[in-house]
């Protein structure tokens, strides 16, 4: 199982309409509003790096209000 945390930008005003729809995306484990330079943290879980980056291009980036995406792998040492 491989976790990540996809750090997002969006539109303004948009982050909290942003989060409520990528929560339901599957394997998305939490999706929460923040201040600072991004506007929603996402928990996400796959099975594959690949399955991950899947999840991110085609349901994550296609949300509308998003600007921008940073996915930061969870590595475990």
């Amino acid at each position: 199982m491989v976790q990540a945390y996809i750090l997002i930008q969006t539109e303004v005003g948009r982050a909290s309409s942003v989060a409520e729809v990528i929560s339901t995306i599957p394997g998305v484990i939490t999706a929460e509003d923040v201040t600072g330079p991004y506007d929603v943290i996402v928990r996400a879980e796959a099975d594959t790096v690949d399955e991950l980056g899947r999840m991110v291009v085609a349901k994550v980036q296609q949300v509308d209000g998003i600007t921008r995406t940073l996915t930061c792998p969870v590595v475990h040492i």
